[in-house]
């Protein structure tokens, strides 16, 4: 790591400088800046995904965009969809395609992240500090998952962590765990920031093994992260509104791609927004 900056410069025929500031070895070697990512969390099985998000690194800040699992999308070959079942129909590629055609960017690279993992790299991390707004009271024997959590600011790892970002069983479901993640997120990059903490990045990474999948080689995903620990965080959900079609529910989202929004007809009775 100590060598990868001045080696880096010198593959590119730039002179290494006496005395040089050496902040962050991997971004010598990977831009992260102007690429779209796709982030997914899947569930301990891996067939569904709990978590989408389109994350963008850009100059000194790190854009998180949340999309609302249930999000309305007419997927191509596929028909109406929620865009959680994307994943599980075509994969990582169709996601990919979708979203690149939705948000009106293309999306460079992927990061899935299975849930077994978060508990895994929680405890490399030493945990995160978290403020829990309420209490959080759910239990699911068939999914192995028990979540009691007491409101206030405690440390969350573990199992204790992914109860956490995972509970949707209150009146508001998936837009107060898109909150609730919003916070652990805040909380980790706060930790991230930490000289202590970058120094760990070899360990996090490891402790994730085969529950972390990406299309990034070992220095790009090693300068996104380092990138992403040192810039500013600004977290955002979807927009949109909440509605039902042939007795299911979805999330009418407001896609930033002019000409790309995929709603029902209104004029149609299968289609009605709840208020």
């Amino acid at each position: 790591m100590l060598l990868a900056a001045p080696l880096a410069g010198l593959l590119n025929g730039k002179p290494v400088t006496g005395g040089s500031h050496l902040a962050n070895p991997f971004a010598s070697w990977i831009s992260v800046g102007s690429q779209d990512i796709l982030v997914l969390g899947t569930d301990v099985g891996g067939g569904n995904t709990d978590v989408i998000t389109w994350l963008r690194v850009e100059g000194d800040i790190t854009h998180l965009t949340q999309i609302p699992r249930d999000s309305y999308i007419e997927a191509e070959g596929y028909g109406p969809q929620k865009i959680n079942a994307l994943y599980a129909l075509g994969g990582v590629d169709l996601l990919k395609r979708e979203l690149s055609r939705k948000l009106g960017r293309p999306i460079s690279h992927h990061v899935i992240v299975n849930l077994a993992a978060i508990r895994q790299m929680a405890d490399a991390l030493g945990g995160i500090e978290v403020d829990v707004p309420k209490r959080l009271y759910y239990v699911d024997n068939s999914q192995g998952l028990y979540i009691d959590l007491q409101p206030g600011p405690q440390l969350l790892k573990g199992r204790a962590l992914e109860g956490f970002l995972r509970f949707r069983h209150d009146e508001m479901g998936d837009i107060g765990r898109l909150e609730r993640q919003q916070l652990a997120l805040k909380a980790l990059f706060r930790k991230l920031t930490r000289p202590d903490q970058l120094v760990r990045l070899p360990i996090l990474l490891a402790s994730a093994g085969r529950n972390l999948k990406t299309d990034l080689g070992p220095m790009e995903l090693g300068g996104l992260i380092t990138a992403m620990g040192t810039t500013n965080l600004e977290t955002k959900r979807l927009g949109g509104r909440p509605f039902t079609r042939t007795g299911l529910s979805y999330w009418d989202a407001d896609w930033p791609a002019s000409g790309s929004t995929d709603e029902p007809n209104e004029g149609d009775d299968r289609y009605r927004f709840l208020f």
